[in-house]
C-alpha cells in the first residue's frame, strides 16, 4: 500500500511527471494482489497471456494488462473479497437484470475519499457556506442500490447541505415526476440568500430547463449558485445541444453563469473521478490513466484516433478494476492542446459503442423529464426501469 498510499496523498492532481513511477508501482501491486486472492481473475490473465506480467514499468506493460468489459461486470460478481467485507455495494444502473453488482471495502473509499478531497479543492468545489440542493434524479429510497444515486449523494457534501429538492420521488422502484415540488423548491430558493448546487444529469436539467421556458417561467437563484453535472444523453444524444447552448440556457433562466458549472465524468465499474476543465475538458488525474482500443482488434491507439475507452486505476481492493473497458467511443488529445494550465492529457467522449441491450435508468428518466416538458404530468416510470 505504500506506492499507492503516497500517489493518494501526493498534492496536485495533475501531476503525473512527478507520480509516473508511483502509478505504475502502484499497478504493479494491485495486480499482484488480486492475481494472488482472486481464482477468477487469475484465469482472466492467464487466457489472455498476462498471467506473467509481475513488472510494470512503463505504458507498454499497463497496456497488457487485459481490459474487462463492463458487461463481465453485469454477468458475474468478480469479486476478490468476501461479501461481508464489502462496506458499501451498489449497482450500475442498467435496466433488465443487467446491473453490475459492484462492492468497495474500507481501504478502497479510503483512497476514493482522498482523490475527492484533492479534486475538489482543484476545481474549487468545496465551500463552508451551506446550499441548497436541487438534486435532478431520484429521491434515497432504502432499497435503492445504484451506485449513480449514491455519488449524487456524495457530490451534495460538497457544501453542506441546507435542504434537498428530488426530481423523482416514488417507492419501490415506482417513480413519479414531482414537477410541483420541483417549482415549489425553484421558488423557495429564489426567495433564499443561500447559494443553490444543482446536481444531475446534464440532459435532465436541459429537459427542465426547456419545460421552464416553454412556460415563461424563469428564477433568479442567489449569487455563488452551482450546477454540478455528470453522465451522457444515452438513448436522446439525437436532441443532445453543445455546452455552450446548455450554459447559456442555464443563466437565461435560472441565472447561474457559464463559470459556475462543473461537468463530472465516470463508470459504476471505474472508481476515478473525472472533473472537466475551464475548457470543458476531461483531463486524466494522476490515480488513473486512459488507453484508446480500436473496435475490432482493441489493439491500442494514438492521440486523435477513435475507439473504446479503456480506464485503468489502481484503488480498488475488493475487485479487480485496474483495466476496464467502458461502452463509450472516445479520443484521447494530449494536454497541451487543451491551453488550460492542466497538462495531462484528455479524453473526449464521442458517443456510445452502439450495443443496443445497453439500456440505463438515467435514459429511462430523461424520458420522463422529456415527458414533462411536452406537458405529461405523473409519468409512471415502472416501464422504463
Amino acid at each position: 500500500m505504500g506506492a499507492k498510499l503516497s500517489l493518494y496523498l501526493h498534492r496536485d492532481p495533475y501531476d503525473h511527471q512527478g507520480t509516473e513511477k508511483l502509478f505504475l508501482k502502484a499497478m504493479e501491486e494491485n495486480l499482484a494482489y488480486h492475481r494472488r486472492k482472486n481464482p477468477a481473475y487469475r484465469k482472466i490473465l492467464g487466457r489472455y497471456g498476462a498471467e506473467r506480467l509481475s513488472s510494470i514499468r512503463s505504458m507498454t506493460d499497463l497496456e497488457k494488462i487485459p481490459p474487462l468489459p463492463t458487461a463481465l461486470f453485469k454477468r458475474q460478481k468478480l469479486w476478490t473479497l468476501k461479501e461481508r467485507q464489502m462496506w458499501i455495494r451498489a449497482t450500475s444502473s442498467g435496466t433488465g437484470g443487467q446491473r453490475s453488482q459492484m462492492g468497495f471495502d474500507l481501504e478502497s473509499i479510503f483512497f476514493g475519499g482522498l482523490m475527492t478531497l484533492s479534486l475538489g479543492r482543484y476545481h474549487q468545489l468545496f465551500s463552508r457556506t451551506p446550499a441548497d440542493y436541487l438534486m435532478l434524479g431520484y429521491a434515497p429510497d432504502p432499497g435503492d442500490e445504484r451506485i449513480v444515486t449514491k455519488t449524487q449523494k456524495i457530490t451534495s457534501l460538497f457544501a453542506p447541505p441546507a435542504s434537498y429538492t428530488y426530481a423523482l420521488r416514488g417507492q419501490k422502484g415506482r417513480y413519479h415526476l414531482d414537477m410541483e415540488g420541483l417549482l415549489e423548491g425553484l421558488e423557495r430558493y429564489g426567495k433564499s440568500r443561500l447559494p443553490v448546487r444543482i446536481v444531475g444529469f446534464p440532459s435532465y436539467l436541459f429537459f427542465l430547463l426547456k419545460g421552464l421556458k416553454e412556460q415563461g417561467r424563469r428564477y433568479r437563484l442567489p449569487p455563488g449558485s452551482m450546477a454540478l453535472l455528470g453522465g451522457g444523453w444515452k438513448e436522446h444524444h439525437r436532441e443532445q445541444v453543445d455546452k455552450e447552448e446548455l450554459g447559456r440556457l442555464l443563466e437565461e433562466i435560472l441565472g447561474i453563469p457559464e463559470s459556475r458549472v462543473r461537468e463530472f465524468f465516470g463508470a459504476a465499474e471505474h472508481p476515478s473521478l473525472y472533473c472537466a476543465c475551464p475548457r470543458r475538458h476531461f483531463h486524466v488525474p494522476i490515480y488513473s490513466r486512459a488507453i484508446i482500443r480500436d473496435v475490432r482488434t482493441l489493439e491500442p491507439v494514438g492521440y486523435g484516433v477513435p475507439g473504446l475507452l479503456d480506464l485503468l486505476t489502481p484503488l480498488a481492493k475488493g475487485m479487480p478494476l485496474l483495466s476496464v473497458m467502458t461502452d463509450d467511443l472516445a479520443v484521447l488529445h494530449e494536454g497541451g492542446s487543451c491551453g488550460c494550465p492542466i497538462k495531462t492529457p484528455y479524453f473526449e467522449i464521442l458517443g456510445r459503442a452502439g450495443l443496443e441491450e445497453i439500456q440505463t435508468c438515467a435514459a429511462g428518466a430523461q424520458k420522463l423529464l422529456r415527458a414533462e416538458a411536452q406537458g405529461l404530468h405523473r409519468v409512471d416510470v415502472q416501464e422504463l426501469l
